[in-house]
């Protein structure tokens, strides 16, 4: 197997469009474009339908760990009026983990108006509520189209349910494939935003996250003494609960529960209630905490390996679940969430844990309250500590940054790294031809063969498939991959394998 593809050098990538911070309304206005060509227009009509099918699916942000975030809108032409609200049929979402897909949803409220229309989906797919019951949804209620915004991430999972869909003699428009307009690119980015998690876990194997902070306009977190209750406004401590909302897990650490003694629920956001981490390397935690209230929201306190056993025990009797590693870190942390499902995470620590962090290159994005407020403080704490910086021209830019008022806060967010483009590479035209006019570029029963020089200097060939090849018997062998298969079999051709290298 191939190791993951490593992150972007921090600060260098193009931009990507801000991480949407609140569900939006289960109805929206849809403007209707304006007058042009018959071919814009219906390109018009796409994205809007396609961005809307994204908003759809952000409503179940927080609830589908570890599935995306699936949305479906059905609309057909209604030639008597522009108001693309009335083109609707029907619409649906996947709300959580075991619950109808949104294909389902979307075709059962479209009825008979589903017939001949055209199905909007910002991702393609995947196997949620059954293999195939998406795809059978849409077939079954007559659609002729489906627009899809993204193929799906997952390596098995990708271009499947867009081969069913065309088998069953359904067009199928992918954005960036089979529609290339400009106007897309507003409909692509909501698309890539609403899964946006699942994206940076698929190409980074860690979850999405996200460093949060409040400060006071003199970049103060707390007063020198450590209180800091309040430094953001009532609506600014409201966004956070959403953010928590939308996450699987929110993690702190150990100064943090010593001296805010914190709850880090989304007690005030009805649904999703995250997990709640807090990373101590000496495990020198109070006795009596609100993160110990189990009944809350579950807490796990992930620590160094044999850091005060006994306090462990204790821990263990109120519910809370200890995790030792070899060498806490920020990195390992992420790891281990990544094997536990989570696709998204919230970081609320203080200053040093939010270096570590940054450092270890696991934050992928920053959301920070500034407040109208100045505390001073030569000792003040500051959202992150030290990272090695010592010119303006090292600071990390953030990407595609937005800015919004929150009362009489401001609230700044940008991405440190950007939503990562897992789109397949695909030949050119010219190319095509050259390897089988016949197949689709697009087949997922393809494999890839990747060829690179090891550190020995050896020519190597990698592939994530087994392989099936005869042997010298006409007996069929296994091999768990295609390198398996080479350092076997290449002693036999070491002659001809040294002439192809030269």
């Amino acid at each position: 197997m191939l190791a993951p593809p490593a992150p972007p050098p921090l600060g260098v990538a193009p931009a990507r469009a801000s991480y949407p911070l609140r569900p939006v309304p289960s109805r929206r206005c849809l403007p209707a474009p304006r007058a042009v060509s018959a071919a814009a227009a219906s390109h018009a009509h796409d994205a809007v339908f396609l961005r809307r099918a994204a908003e759809v699916a952000d409503r179940s942000a927080g609830l589908t760990s570890p599935h995306p975030n699936f949305g479906c809108v059905i609309a057909r032409p209604q030639l008597e009026t522009e108001n693309l609200d009335a083109w609707v049929a029907g619409e649906g979402f996947l709300y959580a983990q075991g619950t109808p897909c949104a294909e389902l949803l979307a075709a059962e409220q479209s009825g008979e108006h589903a017939r001949g229309a055209t199905a909007y989906l910002n991702l393609e797919p995947g196997d949620c509520y059954g293999d195939s019951t998406a795809v059978s949804s849409l077939v079954q209620a007559g659609i002729t189209r489906v627009v899809v915004g993204l193929r799906h991430p997952l390596k098995h999972l990708r271009g499947k349910a867009i081969q069913s869909l065309r088998s069953e003699g359904i067009q199928v428009d992918v954005v960036g494939e089979d529609l290339q307009s400009k106007l897309f690119k507003e409909a692509l980015t909501s698309c890539l935003i609403v899964n946006a998690p699942l994206l940076y876990r698929a190409a980074f194997r860690v979850p999405f996250s996200v460093l949060k902070y409040a400060m006071t306009a003199d970049g103060k977190i707390a007063a020198s003494s450590g209180h800091a209750s309040w430094v953001s406004g009532r609506a600014s401590r409201g966004r956070v609960f959403e953010l928590r909302g939308r996450s699987d897990a929110v993690i702190v650490g150990g100064n943090t529960v010593r001296r805010d003694d914190p709850r880090l629920t989304a007690r005030h956001v009805k649904g999703h209630v995250p997990v709640r981490i807090v990373m101590s390397q000496t495990c020198n935690l109070p006795e009596e905490a609100n993160l110990w209230n189990v009944h809350e929201a579950y807490t796990i306190v992930a620590t160094q390996r044999g850091a005060r056993r006994d306090f462990q025990k204790k821990l263990a009797m109120k519910g809370v679940e200890v995790v030792e590693f070899d060498m806490l870190n920020p990195r390992d942390v992420m790891s281990y969430c990544y094997d536990r499902g989570y696709l998204s995470v919230l970081w609320e620590c203080g200053g040093t844990l939010s270096a570590a962090a940054i450092s270890a290159r696991v934050i992928h994005k920053v959301y920070a309250f500034c407040a109208p407020k100045i505390i001073g403080g030569a000792n003040a704490p500051t959202p992150v500590g030290e990272l090695g910086m010592n010119q303006m021209t090292q600071a990390i830019d953030l990407i595609d940054v937005s800015y919004e008022q929150i009362d009489r806060d401001m609230l700044m967010s940008g991405f440190i790294q950007p939503i990562p483009d897992l789109s397949p590479v695909i030949p050119s035209v010219d190319e095509i031809p050259s390897v089988d006019p016949e197949v689709s570029p697009y087949e997922t029963n393809i494999i890839s063969f990747y060829k690179t020089w090891d550190t020995f200097g050896a020519f190597s060939n990698f592939s994530p498939h087994p392989i099936h090849m005869p042997d010298k018997k006409g007996d069929c062998l296994t091999w768990s991959t295609v390198e398996h298969y080479y350092q076997v079999s290449l002693h036999d051709v070491y002659s001809a394998t040294f002439v192809f290298l030269i």
